[in-house]
């Protein structure tokens, strides 16, 4: 799962996406537990447009991501962008810091692509050596529901100016985990490119993930319907999770 194909297509394709209000979602979750600036790591940051963001909101970031290709398009965009961003090539279950950061984002059901249930449990204990005792992670996780009835057995099309995208997935057995594949065809001057990529997530309950935050020494502080500080219903797609130490929070 290197995602090499992706990272070149990625922004294009997700131009949907706006960091910009994500990224005051986030600090706006950050300023009520009085976190304003400070070292903050993003987890799994893909391309760097949410760090790009919160770093021009006052933070010191970190990036982290497994792939080397997604990296490098983040340290071009934070050149680009004028921002001072450390990126680091690390699998998530595996982060290891220097030291200490005031709060952890990870973003976009990053933690969905974590498919082994060990190793979300392994990525939560390891969190816990590099965060303040009185931080806090924000991370979003896709439902079963989302999976179940929304990206199941279908098939999506994206048509940019430079790339199509048919986006295919199967609901494998456990009604858990949706397998991808992407096929990619890429503007290449008068002729296109096809390039592929295939990978997994899975959706884990509510129970789940909050058994794997606990098993950490964490504890549940909110859960909210994705960019709203609404409750989640059985309809909801993806779930923001607010997670702090135990032995802070009490």
């Amino acid at each position: 799962m290197s995602y090499n194909s992706f990272a070149s297509v990625y922004d294009e394709l997700t131009k949907n996406v706006d960091y910009k209000a994500r990224a005051e979602y986030i600090c706006g979750i950050l300023k009520k537990y009085n976190i304003t600036d400070g070292l903050l790591l993003d987890l799994a940051c893909g391309t760097g447009s949410l760090s790009v963001e919160l770093s021009k909101l006052g933070f010191e970031v970190i990036g982290t991501d497994a792939s080397y290709d997604m990296l490098s398009e983040a340290q071009n965009k934070a050149a680009e962008s004028g921002e001072n961003i450390m990126f680091l090539c690390q699998r998530m279950e595996e982060t290891d810091l220097y030291g200490s950061v005031r709060a952890i984002v990870c973003a976009l059901d990053s933690i969905n692509h974590v498919t082994d249930y060990e190793l979300v449990k392994k990525t939560f204990k390891n969190l816990k050596n590099f965060l303040d005792t009185d931080g806090i992670i924000i991370f979003d996780a896709n439902t079963v529901y989302k999976h179940q009835k929304v990206l199941s057995n279908n098939i999506f099309i994206y048509d940019e100016k430079n790339v199509f995208c048919a986006w295919r997935n199967t609901l494998l057995e456990d009604e858990k985990t949706v397998n991808i594949n992407l096929d990619f065809f890429v503007k290449n001057g008068e002729d296109y490119l096809r390039l592929g990529e295939s990978f997994k997530e899975k959706a884990y309950t509510d129970e789940e993930l909050t058994i794997a935050v606990e098993d950490a020494g964490f504890k549940v502080l909110s859960r909210f319907s994705e960019s709203t500080f609404d409750v989640p219903t059985d309809e909801t797609e993806r779930v923001t999770y607010i997670v702090g130490r135990s032995d802070y929070f009490g």
